[in-house]
């Protein structure tokens, strides 16, 4: 198969490469990006763990071929953090330990972050819905759903 040119940012980064036509985004991330914080689960677009935020939306990278990211913006959970300092929503998610083994966190948290933008006051209900669409096998959803609630309220916050 013939490489196709992409250029697209990826938190913040202009990234030019070529790729396959059939190589998923998410492994665009994972193997050529090293981004490894975006995880395949299901590869079917049902687990939510390869959840990542193109053009300010919430996609399943696993369902999307990283030619598609040609002139688009795409932020990973890596994105999030600002070095070594973590978003109000990564700092809501480990106060509120709505983590246990990891591998859907970073899902979750880009669902949670992508629905935020759009959502800043969001009620409980809202929050199990949006969320709905993202496995955890661990945590029972109840420290998730409370670490959005808060993180929601403290950056609606002034600093």
């Amino acid at each position: 198969m013939t490489a196709h040119p992409i250029k697209c940012t990826v938190n913040g980064a202009m990234i030019e490469r070529l790729v396959e036509p059939r190589l998923t985004a998410a492994d665009f991330l994972r193997h050529e990006l090293k981004l490894t914080g975006t995880h395949v689960g299901c590869e079917h677009g049902v687990c939510g763990a390869c959840t990542v935020i193109v053009n300010g939306r919430a996609v399943r990278s696993c369902l999307m071929f990283a030619v598609q990211l040609d002139g688009k913006q795409a932020m990973t959970v890596e994105g999030l953090s600002s070095g070594e300092t973590l978003s109000p929503l990564q700092e809501a998610f480990r106060r509120r330990h709505a983590l246990q083994c990891g591998f859907c966190t970073s899902g979750m948290l880009m669902t949670a972050h992508a629905f935020l933008q759009e959502q800043p006051t969001p009620t409980v209900e809202q929050i199990r819905d949006v969320i709905s669409g993202n496995i955890c096998r661990c945590t029972g959803y109840v420290g998730i759903v409370e670490a959005i609630h808060d993180a929601a309220q403290t950056m609606r916050e002034p600093p």
